[in-house]
């Protein structure tokens, strides 16, 4: 394909993959994609390990990284630094009591697990500035931004490196901000999409997005993982699609079996908006947890990156029970077309057989 982007990273097709996951980043990349690798929970050194570790498999093909740098976080949270008795006490209280309820174990006295958790959540500008000056130490093609305008010493840095940078965007306003920061790339999300998003769907926000910033290029994002929405994003205007929960039930993902089994059965409305991971709207699976942060009475949501740090004790101890009740993970509406296990690369040429059949069905619908 020849899109703009497939000619700005030289890749075959304009098919981005945001993942946690390593190994998915490396097969979207080899079978033609741009692997994208979340890099929100890692700290600048093990940052190091596994980029070094893409470095090794990818092959030299092009990949970038996701950076969360959010605008107004609270900047005390600074995480390294937190203990986890210096969290906010309402909210840990309030959360431990709700699993001890559920007979949920808790953690073993002298785990030292919770505190290398929260000292993993680099949300704070300094810790992801921190990350990408690893980054840029190795051969990545794209950085995008997310959760605010990226600051210009980011896109300076990167563009004197001829890295090019992107931002998540799920209004027109905050595209024009982007733009106006020097972005190469706008990644248009709809409120369909897992994780943060806003509150305007893929269908309305697409074409507005890619209006108010041409000649720069859009990527369609939310709720897409089917060769027939990567259609009807290029149709609206995009010159690609970023996906990101379609990678959650491969093969190659890194989430435990009882998560996927869970993904597998879940339904397109149980991918619901909830505060209670990060304190920000973000898009998960429905569960006990998220409904218990829902209920009344429950502790207010902290603040960001806060909320976040308070979540980490109680995914540990659902994770570890492996109690499917509880479990939860940021994912889109796309959800209720993932029915089993495939490689990445499998949902890949899926993706473009669809998107192929796409094409000519409109194409037989206008010819005479």
């Amino acid at each position: 394909m020849k899109t703009s982007v497939c000619e700005m990273f030289g890749i075959d097709v304009p098919i981005f993959a945001f993942s946690h996951c390593r190994d998915v980043v490396v097969e979207v990349s080899k079978a033609g994609g741009l692997g994208v690798l979340g890099v929100g929970y890692y700290t600048a050194e093990q940052l190091e390990i596994e980029l070094k570790w893409i470095d090794d498999h990818i092959g030299g093909l092009p990949y970038g990284v996701d950076l969360l740098m959010p605008n107004n976080a609270d900047a005390d949270a600074h995480s390294r630094q937190i203990r986890a008795e210096d969290l906010p006490q309402e909210q840990v209280q309030f959360i431990r009591k709700v699993l001890d309820d559920a007979g949920i174990p808790r953690l073993p006295d002298g785990d030292n697990t919770l505190q290398e958790e929260i000292s993993h959540i680099t949300m704070t500008k300094a810790e992801s500035l921190a990350c990408l000056e690893v980054a840029l130490k190795h051969p990545i093609k794209l950085v995008v931004n997310a959760l605010g305008t990226p600051p210009k010493e980011m896109v300076d840095r990167c563009h004197g490196l001829g890295i090019k940078v992107g931002s998540l965007v799920g209004k027109v306003e905050h595209a024009k901000a982007q733009v106006e920061a020097g972005v190469d790339l706008i990644v248009a999300q709809g409120s369909e999409a897992g994780g943060h998003t806003g509150t305007i769907t893929s269908m309305i926000l697409w074409p507005s997005v890619v209006d108010a910033v041409a000649p720069v290029p859009v990527l369609g994002a939310g709720g897409i993982g089917r060769g027939r929405h990567m259609a009807a994003a290029l149709a609206l205007g995009c010159e690609g699609i970023w996906c990101g929960s379609i990678w959650l039930g491969t093969t190659q993902s890194d989430l435990l079996p009882e998560m996927k089994e869970l993904l597998y059965g879940a339904k397109a409305e149980q991918a619901v908006q909830s505060r209670s991971r990060t304190g920000k709207p973000a898009r998960m699976l429905k569960s006990k947890l998220t409904e218990a942060w829902e209920k009344p009475g429950a502790a207010p949501f902290a603040p960001m990156p806060w909320q976040t740090m308070v979540n980490t004790e109680p995914r540990l101890r659902i994770e570890r029970a492996r109690n499917k009740e509880f479990l939860t993970c940021p994912v889109g509406q796309i959800v209720g077309d993932m029915k089993e296990e495939q490689t990445v690369k499998q949902v890949m040429y899926d993706i473009l057989n669809e998107y192929a059949d796409a094409t000519e069905r409109m194409i037989e619908l206008v010819s005479e």
